[in-house]
C-alpha cells in the first residue's frame, strides 16, 4: 500500500481522533511474519450472514483461564495483537483469555484507552474508506444476528475502534479487520458482562517481559 493511501485509510477509516500520546501504530516491519499469509488476508464483511457457531469451545482460541504475569489491577483488559488474544486480568498471576481477530497489516495499533460505551446488538455504519474498498457494503445496517458487528460492542475511548462480536467466527485468530478486535458472539456476550464502562484497556503488539 502506498504511503498516501495508508495515511488516508488510517486517518479516516480507522477514525483517528486517537490521542497520539496514548496510542501508536505498529509498523508493518515490526509485526513479524509468524502468521504468514494471515497478516495480509483481507476477508470481506458479509452483511446478512447468520452463523450458528457462536463460541469457540475447543482449540487454542477457546475461552480459558491461563497463567498471566501482569502488574495491572484485576479487571484490566490487555490485548496482545500478535498472539490474537484478549485477557482480563484476574490477579494471582492469572487471566481469563479469549481468542480474537485483529487488524490486518497496516491497521494494527497499540496504546492505552478506556471502555467509553457499551452496546447490545450495535448498528453498523461502514466509514467511506471501507465502502470504497468494498462498495457492495450497506451504508447502514441495524443491529441483529446478520450484522458484522455481532452481538455486543465495547467502544474504545474517543476512537471508533471497538471490541465487538462477529458473524464470521471462523476469522477468529486472523489479522483481517481495519483496526477493531472481534470475538465470537458467545465470547463477546460473556466479555460484555464482565467489563464495565471505564475499564482500562491496554493494546500491545506482544507480551512485554
Amino acid at each position: 500500500m502506498r504511503m498516501r493511501d495508508l495515511t488516508r485509510a488510517v486517518l479516516a477509516a480507522s477514525c483517528l481522533s486517537l490521542s497520539l500520546a496514548a496510542v501508536t501504530w505498529v509498523p508493518a516491519s515490526a509485526q513479524g511474519s509468524a502468521k504468514g499469509s494471515e497478516e495480509t488476508m483481507d476477508v470481506g464483511d458479509e452483511p446478512g450472514r447468520v452463523s450458528g457457531d457462536d463460541v469457540h469451545a475447543e482449540g487454542p482460541y477457546a475461552k480459558q483461564m491461563v497463567l498471566f504475569r501482569s502488574s495491572e489491577a484485576p479487571g484490566t483488559v490487555v490485548i496482545h495483537t500478535s498472539e490474537r488474544f484478549l485477557y482480563i486480568v484476574q490477579g494471582n498471576g492469572k487471566a481469563l483469555r479469549y481468542g480474537i481477530g485483529v487488524g490486518r497489516e497496516g491497521f494494527q495499533w497499540s496504546g492505552k484507552v478506556q471502555v467509553s460505551r457499551k452496546s447490545e446488538w450495535p448498528d453498523w455504519r461502514p466509514p467511506p474508506e471501507m465502502i470504497a474498498r468494498q462498495p457492495y457494503l450497506p451504508r447502514f445496517m441495524a443491529g441483529g444476528p446478520g450484522n458484522p458487528m455481532g452481538a455486543r460492542a465495547l467502544y474504545l475511548g474517543s476512537t471508533v475502534f471497538r471490541v465487538h462480536g462477529t458473524n464470521q467466527p471462523e476469522t477468529i485468530g486472523q489479522a483481517i479487520s481495519s483496526g477493531c478486535f472481534r470475538l465470537a458472539n458467545g465470547d463477546i456476550i460473556d466479555l460484555y458482562e464482565r467489563v464495565p464502562v471505564g475499564t482500562k484497556v491496554i493494546i500491545r503488539h506482544s507480551a512485554s517481559l
